[in-house]
């Protein structure tokens, strides 16, 4: 067991089980965090931090149980993620989100193919000695990845390690798809037997708070339409200068780049056969986006549709600032089936939009 940090949350794993979550130090952390931005824990969210501190007690011994947090979108469950991340004592922990670990342990996994134990060989790269391990945004969509994740729980849970997990989804309503769902249902069955599910509710949106959209880059940016020359002369959108650029060893157009800059149409991220890893490697070189050409996103395919998800969770998650510039009002911009959407539509709310006649700000 690593040695723990020195700092004013030491004594949060000597918390009491069972005593009053009032006494807890934790609870007190965050009740400062909230304060600090203006706004009052939820009773959700005070039950989730009270198993947090029940958890940190018995961290040392190294038996605790992990914990499965679920609830609506703008309910706090990453800022509760990252508040735990930061407050844990133990340098042997990790905080990622859920789509980057994931194409990573893919892209692993191909390169240790041909030893026994490639998924063993990619955990070691990518985690080390990790104890504590945060997941941000954990949802499920292929079938395929599905299969990996029984594999990937279990060797988590055999290594020893915490690991505390945010899902829109509780384990239940994962891979909904009537077709896989079945078969999905060991993995089911193991966060419900290994991990504590805690749904984060409350009836507020957190993410509309202003003094969280202060502390945000991604929320800076704007929704235009329909994006005439005014507009883009507001925004100063770069003159288009295609050039191609060289992603994970394949091509990609950019509209435009000006230093850490950069446009790309909605069809070339979406349309194409991008990925997630494609996405991050993106938001690490280019502070500032614009993404052009969105329409209706129910006409496109189901494909296009969950690419646009996971780049908007990408740019997010990665706190880039993102300018949208699409064909129509935002609201009639985002149908289709894809549960993962209320998630999508929540973020690019959270943008300024300006139409036709408004002023952008």
């Amino acid at each position: 067991m690593s040695a723990w940090i020195p700092s004013p949350l030491r004594h949060l794993g000597q918390r009491l089980s069972g005593a009053s979550p009032h006494q807890s130090e934790l609870l007190g952390w965050f009740e400062d965090k909230a304060h600090g931005r203006g706004y009052q824990l939820s009773d959700g969210q005070r039950r989730v931090i009270h198993s947090m501190a029940e958890q940190l007690a018995v961290l040392p011994s190294g038996q605790p149980r992990s914990l499965y947090l679920h609830g609506s979108v703008g309910r706090g469950k990453s800022w509760l993620l990252d508040g735990f991340s930061q407050a844990v004592p133990i340098e042997a922990k990790q905080r990622l989100h859920f789509h980057d670990f994931f194409a990573r342990l893919h892209q692993g996994m191909h390169r240790h193919r041909l030893l026994d134990d490639a998924l063993g060989a990619t955990l070691n790269e990518l985690l080390g000695d990790c104890q504590v391990l945060c997941f941000d945004e954990f949802h499920v969509h292929d079938i395929g990845d599905a299969m990996l994740l029984t594999r990937l729980f279990n060797a988590l849970f055999e290594r020893g390690i915490f690991v505390l997990l945010t899902s829109n989804y509780a384990p239940e309503g994962l891979l909904p798809n009537p077709l896989y769902h079945e078969r999905f249902l060991p993995v089911i069955r193991l966060i419900n037997g290994r991990m504590q599910v805690l749904e984060v509710g409350g009836d507020t949106d957190f993410r509309s708070l202003p003094a969280n959209r202060e502390h945000q880059r991604f929320t800076q940016g704007h929704y235009v339409w329909p994006g005439d020359t005014q507009q883009r002369q507001a925004l100063k959108v770069p003159e288009q200068q295609p050039v191609i650029l060289e992603v994970n060893k394949r091509p990609l157009r950019a509209l435009a780049i000006e230093g850490r800059r950069v446009v790309f149409a909605f069809d070339d991220l979406c349309e194409k056969a991008t990925a997630v890893i494609d996405y991050l490697v993106l938001a690490g070189q280019y502070e500032e986006w614009i993404i052009e050409g969105l329409d209706d996103l129910s006409e496109c395919t189901l494909a296009a549709q969950q690419r646009f998800v996971n780049l908007v969770d990408v740019l997010y998650d990665q706190d880039r600032q993102v300018t949208v510039i699409g064909r129509r009002p935002l609201e009639e911009s985002l149908g289709g089936p894809l549960a993962d959407l209320m998630r999508t539509r929540s973020r690019l709310g959270q943008l300024h939009q300006a139409g036709p006649e408004g002023l952008i700000g």
